[in-house]
């Protein structure tokens, strides 16, 4: 039991982590939009969104092995509850749908990074801070799933 627990608190802290990168990458394509004709500061921020970008990515990958063991492991380690009564997991579906809701959103804002650097130009400063509106959304919606288990 004491390892279902400490598998549970690592992928929360990399959940953490992964959507303070989700919070973030949006707010830095936010300020290279404004800081359009200061070629040093667009190349700071560009390396900042980079590296955060890649950050990302690692806290997701470590999140979603261990939300397998979370989801899998009472199948292979012995002692290990599920968190997932037989019958119940229509909350656990809606969540990882969510979840790949915010890995998409993730990815598009990694694109839109890629395409300033290629050049390409970004959408309107407003326009992007109502874009990074939308994951605290989702994060809510998924918060809510986890702790209410509605269905």
């Amino acid at each position: 039991m004491q390892s279902y627990f400490w598998v549970k608190t690592f992928h929360l802290v990399f959940v953490v982590a992964w959507m303070a990168a989700v919070f973030y990458l949006p707010r830095i394509l936010v300020n290279l939009a404004e800081a359009a004709g200061q070629a040093q500061v667009g190349q700071r921020l560009q390396l900042m969104g980079r590296r955060l970008y890649r950050f990302g990515h690692v806290m997701f990958g470590l999140a979603f092995v261990l939300g397998l063991v979370l989801w899998l492991g009472y199948r292979v380690l012995p002692d290990f509850p599920t968190m997932v009564a037989p019958g119940a997991a229509g909350w656990l579906h809606a969540k990882l749908g969510l979840v790949a809701l915010l890995l998409v959103y993730f990815i598009f804002t990694g694109r839109w990074l890629k395409g300033v650097d290629a050049g390409r130009a970004l959408p309107s400063a407003r326009a992007l801070r109502w874009f990074n509106e939308l994951p605290l959304v989702l994060f809510i919606a998924t918060v809510y799933l986890v702790l209410a288990k509605p269905f």
